[in-house]
């Protein structure tokens, strides 16, 4: 067996985590692959590393003095290698990052150092091969990341090497030019190089243990999902749920390699899979809870609108005309309802309705602000009878007014509005008859 172990930033932060790292990997012959993110808040006063990056090299770009910064930044490496008694300098990299940034080498370069020089510092710990993912992971010249190439490299640089570091988060172009991911792209990188290997499982080690039922800021300790599928992780991921990068998911999906979430200060939780499918019955009806507030609706009304062909489309063709994308489409008979983020919309509000109605002249045009939308996720709604009445009952209980109820065909979600105001209360009531209650 062979696994890809990626470690997030808080679980890097100090050498007092470094070595429940150590531990970890060190506990399983199998864990052969390592990828740290940088250094991040060590309390919640702290400062990431990637963001002391930005700002040492934001001075750099204005041409003012940015050695205290660097200094900083220093400091923060110097107390892990010394808490970990290893006899490691960089300084040679120090002095590289110094000079690259009186260059101005860019933003993505600054910031990729974090991942960089903790990759060093990790592969000197446990003893493993160094390499830099700037040879491995391959941008094209307009910095659009290489899928092709990118596994053609990592899997003969990694074939030659047992046990191996590979820092996460950024790769470069072929001239060399550090080109970073998104925030959270070390997920990213952790994936490739398990797609690269071939590996059994991908292990994501973070500061929680696994996926979470619903928003613990909303619901206090909610309960842990065990197994989650791809296409419901996706669900959750879209309506803001967050542990995982969403483009983490679709080199290891390709190959079927499952993800297991796991929390490095508590390493014996068995964490949560993600897999792309799986005989297993969930533990609840529902598989997890998330949602976003912030949209509108438009509710366009015309008689005989089921008959006239075309509709549908000519109305978002004018969404699409104003640059608009839209969540939700309800419709009825002679209505039609289009859910689009408010931020998005306000300011095209008038063009949007004079748009709609020379596309498609409608009776009658209300528009609604302020709205939540909440999804409903889990296989196993498909096998259970009257999921979306017990939905409903639930909100009735805890006095939420439904604007909205969508269900997929897949009868894998269901999609609720309700009021901005009422967005906290509704969940608090989805969880607890699914999860508390269970009836």
């Amino acid at each position: 067996m062979r696994k890809v172990v990626k470690f997030g930033g808080s679980s890097l932060a100090s050498a007092e985590q470094f070595k429940k790292v150590g531990n970890i990997i060190r506990s399983d012959e199998s864990r052969c692959y390592v990828v740290p993110s940088a250094p991040g808040k060590r309390n919640s006063r702290d400062t990431k590393v990637t963001d002391l990056l930005y700002g040492c090299y934001g001075k750099a770009a204005e041409g003012k003095d940015f050695s205290g910064n660097l200094k900083e930044i220093k400091e923060r490496y110097y107390e892990i290698i010394q808490g970990l008694g290893l006899n490691l300098s960089l300084e040679e990299e120090f002095q590289v990052i110094e000079e690259k940034f009186k260059e101005q080498a860019g933003r993505d370069y600054a910031a990729s150092r974090g991942e960089y020089l903790n990759g060093i510092i990790m592969a000197e710990y446990l003893g493993y091969t160094f390499i830099d993912a700037a040879t491995v992971i391959r941008f094209d010249k307009n910095g659009v990341f290489d899928p092709e190439k990118t596994d053609r490299l990592l899997g003969k640089a990694l074939s030659k090497n047992e046990k191996a570091v590979v820092p996460g988060f950024y790769g470069a172009k072929e001239d060399g030019t550090i080109c970073t991911f998104s925030r959270g792209g070390s997920d990213v990188t952790g994936s490739l190089v398990a797609k690269a290997i071939k590996a059994d499982v991908y292990e994501n080690w973070t500061d929680v243990s696994g996926f979470l039922v619903t928003d613990p800021h909303i619901v206090d300790d909610p309960a842990v999902i065990e197994t989650i599928t791809y296409r419901e992780l996706r669900e959750l991921s879209y309506m803001g749920a967050t542990v995982l990068h969403e483009e983490a998911i679709f080199p290891v999906r390709k190959e079927g390699i499952p993800i297991n979430i796991r929390n490095t200060n508590d390493p014996d939780a068995p964490g949560t899979f993600i897999v792309e499918s799986t005989c297993k019955k969930p533990k609840y009806t529902i598989t997890g809870i998330a949602g976003k507030k912030g949209f509108c609706s438009i509710n366009i009304e015309k008689s005989m609108m089921n008959s006239e062909i075309g509709f549908g489309r000519k109305v978002l063709q004018v969404f699409e005309d104003q640059g608009i994308s839209f969540e939700h489409v309800p419709s009825g008979i002679d209505t039609m309802t289009v859910y689009v983020h408010q931020d998005e919309f306000e300011a095209k509000e008038q063009q949007v309705v004079a748009g709609i109605h020379r596309a498609v002249a409608p009776d009658f045009i209300e528009m609604e602000s302020d709205l939540a939308l909440i999804a409903v996720v889990g296989r196993g709604m498909k096998s259970t009878r009257g999921t979306a009445g017990r939905i409903f009952s639930a909100l009735a209980h805890a006095n939420v007014n439904v604007k909205m109820i969508d269900q997929g065909s897949s009868e894998l979600n269901i999609i609720i509005g309700v009021e901005n105001r009422e967005f906290e209360a509704a969940v608090k009531a989805i969880y607890d008859i699914f999860v508390l209650t269970r009836i």
